[in-house]
């Protein structure tokens, strides 16, 4: 069974991703509200996984969320860093963040109109 830290800004979208993934796969999935508490969790859980929402205000910025990344790098080195973005209200930040993954700053990026069965299957391969 994985271990999944998921952490968004948006209440509802964490939880409808929290039961999908519970659902639909064998994951053991924790929602982590505060962006302060996500590499303490990832730690504690020994995360296999941690998806964190990208978007263009603070505190889910992708520098922020590359911040996160480093200190996780640090103490949860196999814990792989996943990011989820809205491609279409957040075309710039989206960009970003697949140029993240072309660089090989991150594991993974998924959009957000990805389905909930393909983010499944994704995560399940990681």
């Amino acid at each position: 069974m994985q271990r999944v830290i998921v952490n968004m800004q948006n209440f509802i979208f964490s939880d409808a991703i929290r039961r999908a993934l519970r659902e639909d796969g064998d994951f053991n999935v924790t929602a982590v509200d505060d962006t302060q508490q996500v590499v303490e969790q990832c730690m504690l859980l020994t995360a296999n996984i941690v998806l964190m929402e990208v978007t263009g205000y603070t505190p889910w910025k992708l520098e922020e969320r590359l911040k996160i990344r480093d200190e996780l790098r640090r103490s949860v080195p196999d814990c792989k860093i996943v990011l989820i973005v809205d491609e279409k209200a957040e075309k710039n930040v989206a960009k970003q963040v697949k140029q993240a993954k072309q660089d090989g700053l991150i594991d993974f990026f998924v959009y957000g109109s990805t389905s909930s069965s393909y983010l499944t299957a994704l995560l399940d391969t990681l």
